[in-house]
């Protein structure tokens, strides 16, 4: 190449000699080396890296490679090339905006695969909390909520977990669970200030931070068995529940497990509250259930027998959408001696659910306060109404009283309807007689009437009581009849000299049968009969 052809080039160009002297250079490189000139060293002019490896490429007798090197803060390659004189002319190309943006592209592609490995992460993690919140609160039940949490953490958060449930006033339940292992509870009583910051999880409310101990302070018991190796990492996590704690995490990790950083941390506070929320809706739903099952046994319909010589049987069969009990009602009253009568009452409360339960409890009430009275069935049903009427409660309902008494081998009845279907007996011969009693329904209006008929019970006959959850449950062949009081008729007339208890399961099962599993109001049914013998 002739000196004037690189002489013009746009990048820098010096020619030197085997003694490492400048030979020519272009203007490109007088403006990148102010201090070279023609007989100027090169070591003393340009930079070392130069200098270096133009010494080099004699030294070694080789084909030059190329070099690179800084000059000030820009990166050049220098490419050297021999001449016919046997001198070697080095050429520059400024390198430093091609390796900047190699640089920034590295960076952005790192930064790139960084947020896909944390967005992969992420989305891991928010499965896993999917998957731990769907298999928390598909159960209300508080032993399996707990063992399900242990379980859970010991397999997405740390090598093995022990749950410490809250309880006030009574030795916490602790379970504890090993990765890959079963779950465990402790029986015996522990010491739960012997891990630090355990009780502040339990206790403090708002939940305090997540807590790191020293593994050596751990007791025995805070170790699962099924737990390998010595623990590197404990941390104590609450789980805050609903205004109070659910209870505490203590978070085991083996020494040879990588340190429980911040994103473990995050991960596991998101964890603990939604099994914090988890645990605290068990918890309330065990109690409620509790309290539910404590007010409602009082009012279930109890179970009837023979009392003084005289028959009762009775069965209820609660609304699809109620729960145990609802609106229908019945209770028998037993006489103190076989010359006193026994009181039957059945009723039905408009509603269904609690709420009619409740009404129900308040009318069961106030009817055992007035047995005194039950010698007057009209005065009974007036105190009563006046009760009703007294309370903020809008339901009213119906009842229907029996007074019955053995007399010989016969029963006497006294019938009273407050606008409940009249009672039906079945006498013998299969015949089903109405009772003409009418009356008022109750809790409607301020004054009550009703009339009461009397009747006698021969051997083997039976005076059916009853809610319309029977004759009007709808069901058949469309799934849209109502079993109706003829149906109940016909059945009944099947049951001539039939034990009382036989006769109510006859009727509820044809009526359950006709309904089928459609919805259907409470149904109530009570059956009093004179039975052949006087045995008790």
């Amino acid at each position: 190449m002739t000196e004037a052809a690189w002489g013009a080039a746009p990048y820098p160009v010096v020619l030197a000699d085997a003694d490492g002297r400048v030979v020519e250079l272009n203007q490109a490189a007088v403006r990148l080396f102010p201090r070279a000139e023609p007989g100027a060293s090169l070591a003393a002019t340009t930079p070392g890296w130069l200098a270096e490896a133009h010494r080099d490429t004699y030294e070694s007798g080789a084909d030059a490679a190329p070099v690179r090197g800084e000059v000030g803060r820009r990166s050049f390659t220098a490419y050297p090339a021999r001449s016919p004189d046997g001198n070697v002319m080095w050429w520059l190309v400024d390198e430093t905006d091609r390796q900047r943006a190699e640089a920034d592209q590295q960076r952005a592609e790192a930064d790139r695969r960084r947020a896909e490995a944390e967005l992969a992460a992420e989305r891991e993690s928010m499965a896993l909390l999917a998957e731990a919140a769907n298999a928390l609160l598909t159960t209300l039940n508080v032993d399996r909520c707990t063992e399900a949490t242990a379980r859970l953490a010991a397999e997405h958060l740390a090598d093995a977990a022990v749950l410490v449930a809250h309880a006030e006033g009574r030795r916490p339940p602790t379970v504890l669970a090993a990765h890959g292992g079963e779950v465990s509870r402790l029986t015996a009583p522990v010491a739960l200030a012997e891990v630090p910051g355990l009780n502040e999880a339990l206790w403090h409310f708002p939940p305090v931070p997540s807590r790191w101990i020293d593994p050596g302070e751990l007791p025995p018991w805070a170790v699962p068995e099924g737990f390998h190796g010595p623990v590197g990492t404990a941390v104590v996590t609450p789980l805050p529940g609903v205004c109070a704690p659910a209870g505490a995490l203590i978070l085991l990790c083996r020494a040879d497990r990588p340190v429980f950083g911040e994103n473990e941390d995050r991960f596991a506070r998101l964890f603990a509250a939604r099994a914090g929320a988890a645990l605290s809706a068990a918890g309330m739903y065990a109690e409620q259930a509790g309290i539910t099952t404590i007010l409602m046994r009082d009012l279930l319909p109890p179970r009837l027998h023979r009392v003084h010589g005289v028959d009762f049987a009775g069965r209820y069969r609660a609304s699809v959408r109620s729960e145990l009990v609802g609106g229908d009602f019945y209770e028998v009253h037993p006489g103190a001696d076989e010359t006193a009568e026994s009181l039957v009452a059945l009723g039905d409360v408009c509603g269904k659910g609690l709420e009619a339960a409740v009404t129900t409890g308040k009318i069961r009430t106030t009817l055992r306060a007035l047995l005194p009275m039950a010698g007057d069935h009209l005065r009974m049903l007036s105190l009563l109404n006046g009760a009703l009427l007294e309370t903020e409660s809008s339901r009213f309902a119906t009842v229907v009283l029996a007074s019955a008494v053995r007399a010989g081998d016969r029963v006497r009845l006294r019938l009273t309807s407050a606008g409940h279907p009249p009672p039906l007996i079945v006498r013998s011969g299969g015949g089903v007689e109405e009772a003409a009693t009418r009356g008022l329904l109750i809790g409607a209006f301020p004054e009550i009437e009703a009339t009461t008929v009397e009747t006698e019970l021969a051997p083997g006959e039976t005076c059916v009581l009853y809610t319309d959850g029977i004759t009007e449950a709808r069901g058949g062949p469309l799934g849209d009849a109502m079993f109706g009081e003829r149906r109940l008729k016909d059945a009944l007339s099947e049951c001539e000299g039939m034990p009382a208890a036989a006769i109510v399961e006859h009727v509820q099962m044809l009526a359950a049968q006709w309904a089928g599993n459609r919805d259907h109001d409470d149904m109530a049914i009570v059956a009093i009969s004179a039975p052949y013998t006087r045995s008790p």
